[in-house]
């Protein structure tokens, strides 16, 4: 697992590694799978470039899947055939351990995705000298209560963004 975390994630460095090798380690919960949906993002020249050579930041990326039994599928499937799995949240690890000003905070923005409307893109922005990279995920609302899993936290050269999308309660 650590072996294909290394190798699907880009850039070079050995640090890098390491600490992408660590994050895989930590293991799977259950329902959680690798995720990795990257969307092309249009590259301008920095003024940075002509210094350091321009990367993608590596990144080890988890998709939190799981069943809704809301009553229709309480009353259409049972354990043995379960309903549909849906994603109910992700786990976002993007390194950036070689950043130049240190005291500027990566960043991520959500934009709307052209192409549909059951999708967005979320854009990680690190800065110099690292690329932008952008991820099309579902688009739902988040759940921002940090007792409900949410977290967006930059230590180490990790940014971690953890969240868990709202539930919806019907009620009569």
């Amino acid at each position: 697992q650590a072996a294909a975390a290394a190798a699907a994630a880009e850039g070079e460095g050995e640090g890098d590694g390491r600490l992408v090798q660590a994050e895989a380690r930590k293991g799977m919960e259950a329902g959680e799978a690798r995720f990795s949906v990257e969307v092309a993002v249009e590259g301008k020249a920095e003024w940075w470039h002509d210094k350091y050579r321009p990367r993608k930041p590596k990144y080890f990326n988890r998709v939190h899947t799981g069943y809704e039994w809301n009553k229709y599928n309480q009353t259409h499937y049972d354990h043995d055939n379960p309903p549909p799995k849906m994603v109910q949240g992700y786990k976002f690890n993007v390194f950036y351990p070689d950043l130049i000003d240190r005291r500027k905070t990566p960043t991520y923005s959500l934009s709307p995705d052209p192409g549909s409307s059951d999708t967005c893109i979320l854009r990680f922005h690190g800065g110099p000298p690292y690329e932008d990279i952008a991820f099309k995920i579902v688009n739902q609302e988040w759940e921002t209560n940090h007792k409900r899993g949410f977290r967006c936290r930059f230590e180490r050269g990790i940014l971690q963004l953890y969240f868990n999308f709202k539930r919806h309660r019907y009620r009569r």
